[in-house]
């Protein structure tokens, strides 16, 4: 395995470099950017590297032959210390304009014990100079697979299966006569041993009564066929954990403290995200037995399973009231354009839509307040670019689990499914 690891890194490595070079031949320069990395989790421990920017000067990471790759040691030196990740995108001229680029993305990456190793068609549609008015399309052909559970927070999560996937999104995103709203929409089709699919959508809605007060609506509904891995599967109060994957704050166990994670004070933003059953859900993914079988702590089922739902939809609600701390940031000279704070009330509610017999029935849902910080540097395209920190209190559980309807609970979290 190590063997094969290592020559599949110096092949890559090497037709980066040649397709950098035919860069160079054909146009008239090439640069590549260099910057250090350091980053850590369990496993790698302190992680270093570089990161590689390429581009034709003076593009500004919109033009051809774009280069975007990093390669790191693990220093606590485990079975595979070096890990990798390279995307190489050209745009396709003929399809392509101003903000409205068609192109062709290569992906590899062997980092955090998964491979992905695809290829992918994105296309974007931009309302002249406003990068927050666009529609995408994209569609990616991947093999994946987790070979080192080591690296997850919750081993039951995940399963180790080689998979072949087709996967398709879109997103949309403009302003109507109530304020911003954003629909996405995404499907995958895995193809190898067993046939599964998923398919994903949600929308939001933000209503600005001014400055201060607002209303934050997101509908989700979420599927998977009856034989999907537990990685796309839903839980009530957060994103499935193949989703975990695309920030490096939650893609490997340890750059969040394990601990944190396992106390279910801790909540990563996404899918139903009904945030008061976070604890419940997260004791479920440390071996407890899922769907309510739990007798005397025996599971009736041979083996303990994480509570997790093939359907699942939701409703998410928010409403923003003026907070002093919020004025504050507004007189912030420049910092006020990047950061915000927001003080709000939050509902949420959620339910199975019993796409299979196994499933739980029945609804759930949360009430609360929260607080959040967020800091948004947009990128050369004006998409956003930053992360949001949250303080929530969850105060009412229409299902507690044999505590009191209304009790003191608080969560700590990264990410915000409504960030418009």
């Amino acid at each position: 395995m190590a063997r094969t690891y290592f020559l599949t890194l110096i092949l890559l490595i090497l037709l980066t470099g040649l397709r950098a070079n035919n860069a160079l031949a054909q146009t008239e320069g090439y640069e590549v950017i260099t910057s250090p990395d350091l980053w850590y989790n369990a496993v790698d421990g302190i992680r270093v590297g570089l990161n590689f920017k390429g581009q034709v000067p003076g593009t500004f990471e919109d033009g051809p032959h774009r280069l975007d790759a990093g390669i790191w040691l693990g220093l606590w030196f485990p079975e595979n210390p070096v890990s990798y990740y390279i995307g190489y995108t050209e745009p396709i001229p003929s399809w392509s304009e101003f903000g409205s680029e068609a192109n062709i993305e290569l992906i590899s990456s062997i980092r955090t014990g998964y491979h992905n190793h695809g290829l992918a068609f994105n296309k974007r549609w931009q309302q002249g100079f406003d990068g927050r008015r666009y529609r995408e399309i994209r569609v990616y052909n991947s093999f994946e697979k987790r070979f080192n559970s080591e690296y997850t927070a919750f081993e039951h999560l995940w399963s180790e299966e080689s998979k072949v996937l087709t996967s398709l999104s879109a997103e949309f995103r403009d302003d109507n006569k109530f304020g911003w709203y954003q629909l996405k929409a995404g499907a995958s089709f895995q193809y190898l041993n067993n046939f599964y699919s998923m398919f994903g959508f949600s929308g939001v809605q933000n209503i600005k009564f001014n400055d201060y007060w607002g209303i934050q609506v997101r509908i989700y509904t979420g599927l998977a066929t009856a034989n999907s891995a537990p990685e796309y599967l839903h839980s009530r109060s957060s994103s499935p954990a193949m989703e975990w994957m695309k920030s490096g704050v939650t893609r490997a166990k340890g750059t969040i403290p394990q601990s944190w994670m396992e106390s279910g004070h801790f909540q990563v933003a996404g899918g139903a995200n009904v945030r008061g059953y976070t604890s419940g859900d997260i004791e479920s993914f440390q071996g407890a037995c899922g769907f309510g079988l739990a007798t005397n702590d025996i599971c009736i089922d041979e083996e303990p399973s994480p509570l997790l739902f093939n359907s699942i939809a939701s409703l998410n609600l928010e409403l923003d009231y003026w907070n002093p701390i919020i004025t504050l940031f507004n007189d912030i000279p420049y910092a006020s354009e990047f950061m915000s704070f927001r003080s709000y009330l939050f509902y949420d509610t959620g339910r199975s839509l019993e796409l299979i017999d196994q499933e739980q029935t029945g609804s759930f849902s949360n009430a609360g307040t929260g607080f959040s910080l967020s800091l948004n540097i947009p990128d050369y395209r004006g998409k956003e670019r930053g992360f949001v920190l949250r303080y929530e209190l969850p105060f009412w559980l229409s299902d507690p689990s044999g505590e009191k309807a209304f009790k003191f609970r608080h969560l700590f979290g990264f990410g915000a499914v409504i960030s418009l």
